[in-house]
């Protein structure tokens, strides 16, 4: 094969399934402990209105992130937008780095995307493991997401599970 297999070479996390973010919603955590980088690629179908924003968090462990526990922290990252309507669907910005405030300049446009990257090296030191907050109020939108690692220190054909 020719190019990137991210089956074999990367490891893909499904972090939120297509679902209404009503109320917003804290998205699957994983680890980035055996990886240098991930891509996390947020989908929106349809949306009655623009959302809140796109957080980042980082922290020690996959069960305490999200919540309100006093070790996670907001972290910077940098984000490239989809966001119009037309016939370009494939095209996206130049990105732009953000603070930990994260992202609440959202659209509200449908069949759009977002793409985060972020290195492990970014992470704060004891805190490997990120999982997305999407803010939203009464909004009803329907969106997934997927996290994509690579550089990985160990690959298999059948990688391990990060989010554990």
């Amino acid at each position: 094969m020719k190019g990137n297999v991210i089956a074999e070479q990367g490891h893909v996390v499904q972090i939120l399934p297509a679902v209404d973010i009503t109320g917003g919603k804290k998205c699957q955590a994983f680890s980035m402990k055996n990886w240098q980088h991930a891509t996390i690629i947020i989908s929106v179908g349809v949306s009655a209105a623009a959302w809140t924003s796109i957080i980042v968090q980082a922290g020690s462990a996959t069960a305490a992130i999200g919540s309100d526990v006093a070790n996670n922290v907001t972290i910077p990252f940098r984000l490239y937008k989809q966001e119009t309507t037309g016939a370009d669907k494939d095209v996206l910005d130049a990105g732009t780095n953000l603070a930990a405030t994260g992202d609440t300049t959202v659209s509200a446009n449908d069949n759009i995307f977002y793409v985060i990257e972020l290195d492990a090296q970014e992470l704060p030191d004891g805190k490997p493991y990120v999982q997305l907050l999407l803010a939203n109020g009464a909004n009803s939108v329907i969106a997934s997401a997927v996290a994509i690692l690579s550089g990985g220190r160990f690959q298999h054909r059948q990688s391990e599970t990060v989010t554990t």
